[in-house]
C-alpha cells in the first residue's frame, strides 16, 4: 500500500492556486506535511535543494507580481542568483508558489493540475478547482 503521508506542501493558504494543490493532494488521500513558509522562513541550502530537483534557477522562481521583487530591483537580469538567494530568505514571499515534494520529484506547481503528474493516484472524480474547472471527470480519468 502505498505511504499517503510522503508528501511536503510549501504552501501559501492566501494563494488560490496553493488552495488548489493542497485540495486535490488531499483529496487523493495523502496527509501532506503543510510548510507555511512565510511563517517558517527560507534557508539558502533549502532553496536550492528545491530549486535544483524542480529543474530550476532561482530566477525561474522569483516571484515576480504581488511580491516586493520590483521594487528591490530583482528584476535586472544583472542581479546575481546570490542576490536573488539572499533576498528570498529575507523576503519569503518572493519565491513563487506551491512548491510539492514527493517520491516521484520536486514540481513548481503552476498551473495547480500539474500536481497530479507527483501523485501515484488521482483524487475520486468529479473534482474540480476552486474556479470550478473540471480536473478529474466522474469516471476518475484526468481532463486537459
Amino acid at each position: 500500500m502505498a505511504d499517503l503521508t510522503n508528501v511536503v506542501i510549501y504552501h501559501n493558504p492566501k494563494c488560490g492556486t496553493s488552495r488548489n494543490v493542497l485540495a486535490i493532494i488531499r483529496a487523493a488521500g495523502y496527509q501532506p506535511t503543510v510548510i507555511e513558509y512565510l511563517k517558517t522562513g527560507w534557508t539558502k541550502p533549502q532553496l536550492l535543494g528545491l530549486f535544483d530537483a524542480a529543474g530550476l534557477t532561482p530566477r525561474e522562481a522569483l516571484r515576480t507580481t504581488k511580491s516586493p521583487a520590483e521594487q528591490l530591483g530583482l528584476l535586472d537580469s544583472h542581479v546575481s542568483l546570490e542576490s536573488l538567494l539572499d533576498a528570498m530568505v529575507a523576503h519569503p514571499v518572493l519565491v513563487n508558489r506551491p512548491f510539492v515534494v514527493t517520491p516521484k520529484g520536486v514540481r513548481l506547481c503552476r498551473p495547480s493540475e500539474t500536481v497530479l503528474d507527483l501523485l501515484d493516484h488521482l483524487p475520486p472524480g468529479p473534482f474540480a478547482k476552486e474556479d470550478g474547472q473540471l480536473l478529474i471527470d466522474h469516471e476518475g480519468r484526468r481532463l486537459g
